[in-house]
């Protein structure tokens, strides 16, 4: 009988020891009949990343970026570069905006950049892809000094956070599809890039990607070797209301794209006269238009031995 009244002693004690300590010695009591408000999420477009650009992770990521990104992007994408002399002497910050194919853009971009560029520049990236989870926002946030931003719908945080960026130094990339491209062609502008240049007084220098679509695709299990060039155009003064800004804007890159498959010349001929090609493509069966595209860096590699298949990068 005494073991037992010992046992619930000890119980009692315990019980006491976690019961919480009464108000003002530790926390008041929630009333019953209110609903306790949900809190607030600190992912997606409520992740921080002002750690990110702090001096002492500066300077890991440069050398982050010149002994692992660059190297590896260069070795899988072999990217060719023109038009960075059509920016060189642009006051910095300036907003990059560029189509999207593949996630192997923004480190493509970023590889090809010159100094001072390179290591003051923030991408946007899409905050419910990137940052879902903080592992990923962390590992974007310093390999990229990637920031959040909403791309479904209009967000005053985002925009307030980016125009801060820009107010502070900071050169921004961003993407104005708002995604990857589905089929590898082109899709129409949203108007954040435009509103942010147009909000800001910075310019916008217009970015066409060529080839990392095929690398490695929407969807793609597989990463694929092959060629691609970027081409940077003009600065675009954001001197028009920012609708107006976003059709120049597809314009300038659509005429980068005609410029990357003919010439200068010809496609600077075609832009004067509005008969530039568009950067949706054919209207046409997707059989066409993928054919359309040109070969693939896959076809080539499905013909490979199997033993050369694994090996990394394959052989020529």
């Amino acid at each position: 009988m005494s073991i037992r009244s010992d046992r619930e002693k000890r119980d009692e004690w315990l019980a006491a020891l976690r019961r919480p300590l009464p108000f003002p010695f530790g926390s008041p009591t929630w009333p019953a009949s209110v609903a306790r408000p949900k809190r607030r999420s600190v992912l997606g477009v409520n992740y921080e990343t002002e750690w990110a650009r702090r001096y002492s992770v500066r300077l890991a990521r440069v050398a982050w970026t010149e002994l692992v990104t660059r190297p590896l992007t260069t070795a899988v994408a072999q990217p060719s570069v023109e038009g960075l002399d059509r920016f060189k002497y642009v006051e910095a910050p300036v907003i990059f905006a560029a189509n999207h194919l593949s996630h192997l853009d923004a480190p493509l971009v970023l590889s090809v950049l010159p100094e001072p560029w390179r290591h003051k520049l923030v991408t946007l990236a899409a905050a419910d892809y990137f940052f879902d989870s903080k592992l990923k926002g962390a590992y974007f946030a310093f390999s990229l000094n990637a920031v959040p931003i909403e791309r479904v719908r209009v967000s005053r945080q985002s925009a307030d956070r980016a125009e801060a960026l820009i107010a502070d130094g900071w050169n921004l990339l961003i993407f104005p599809e708002g995604g990857r491209s589905p089929d590898g062609w082109g899709q129409a502008h949203r108007g954040g890039a435009a509103w942010l240049a147009a909000r800001s007084g910075r310019p916008l220098v217009p970015v066409h990607i060529k080839g990392t679509g095929r690398l490695l695709p929407r969807g793609a299990k597989r990463l694929y070797v092959g060629d691609t060039k970027v081409t940077f155009g003009a600065p675009i003064v954001p001197d028009l209301p920012a609708r107006q800004l976003v059709g120049r804007l597809e314009a300038a890159i659509a005429a980068l794209a005609d410029e990357t498959t003919s010439d200068w010349w010809s496609a600077r001929r075609r832009a004067a006269k509005g008969s530039t090609p568009s950067l949706t493509g054919p209207e046409a069966s997707p059989w066409r238009r993928a054919w359309a595209l040109g070969p693939s860096p896959k076809d080539g590699a499905r013909a490979r031995s199997s033993a050369d298949q694994k090996r990394w990068p394959p052989r020529p």
